[in-house]
């Protein structure tokens, strides 16, 4: 064996040659194949068709008094009306399910993977961090694309089934063509999934220091409703702009409206931006630093 034979560098294979795409493929198949996944996708998936048998069996009629909150109030909007109703369904799940299902997604991808063992092939690979969080962070995406699309879908066939296309009004009072009330229930979904990837950064924030999942999801959601909570208390009004649930309720109203509002709903989107790209910083700094 000669000296150039032992000192020639070895053609390295393996992860650090796959494409990207063919990476992320690989994530969304083993994605979808959990059981628990695809159960939490087809139980918000029937949420919209429960919300709306449930108004056409009641009517009009609601609480004989006392204020109501945005969610009753949205509630009440969405009876006899095909727009109101999936984005009605979208803002319930809201408070717990859809984050829910943001947060599994974002404990599957590292420590549930730590804890079966398969992220440590992961780690030792030559394969680097930054590439790793993003072929994660993609996956966790594409679930929360995946849920408030199915929802959309589910809660739109629902609505016109049960009223119709006459029924596409907003809460002012005007009446939209089926293009114009699709738009506006996709510009509200845009922004929900905008929120859901924001859960989702900050579950994989908390993911990447511990190897067990149900502990990520139930940080995230604890997180969740101390933030709402916090919410409600007065005295806290200067913490409100920096809490991520602030407006969850109100904010997809604005697109209810004639004209549409933005308000709010910028507010919420630069806030979650901010959530992802520190939820997403602090998973990089603890990958940079893992060794298994």
């Amino acid at each position: 064996m000669t000296t150039a034979t032992l000192t020639a560098p070895v053609s390295r294979t393996g992860h650090d040659t796959v494409p990207l795409p063919r990476l992320v493929a690989a994530e969304l198949r083993w994605i979808f194949r959990r059981p628990r996944t695809l159960a939490v996708l087809a139980l918000l998936a029937v949420v919209p068709i429960v919300i709306g048998i449930g108004l056409t069996l009641v009517g009009d009629s609601g609480p004989d008094g006392g204020p109501a909150d945005a969610d009753a109030a949205l509630l009440a909007s969405a009876v006899n009306n095909a727009l109101v109703l999936p984005i009605a369904a979208l803002v319930m799940t809201l408070a717990l399910l859809l984050p829910l299902a943001s947060a599994m997604a974002g404990a599957d991808a590292l420590a549930g993977e730590a804890a079966h063992g398969t992220l440590r092939a992961w780690l030792v690979a030559p394969v680097s961090r930054g590439r790793l969080l993003v072929v994660k962070a993609i996956g966790v995406a594409v679930v929360c694309v995946v849920a408030v699309l199915a929802m959309c879908v589910t809660g739109v066939v629902t609505g016109l089934i049960i009223n119709g296309t006459g029924s596409l009004f907003t809460l002012s009072g005007t009446t939209l063509s089926l293009g114009a009330a699709l738009g506006r229930i996709l510009l509200v979904a845009g922004w929900i999934v905008l929120q859901l990837w924001a859960v989702g950064a900050v579950a994989l924030a908390v993911s990447s220091w511990t190897e067990h999942p149900m502990l990520v999801v139930a940080s995230v959601l604890a997180g969740d409703i101390v933030f709402t909570i916090l919410g409600f208390l007065t005295s806290l009004d200067w913490l409100h702009p920096f809490l991520l649930t602030r407006n969850w309720a109100e904010a997809p109203t604005e697109i209810l409206q004639d004209p549409i509002g933005g308000s709010m709903l910028s507010e919420g989107a630069l806030r979650a931006a901010c959530y992802i790209v520190v939820g997403l910083s602090l998973a990089y700094g603890r990958l940079a630093t893992r060794d298994g």
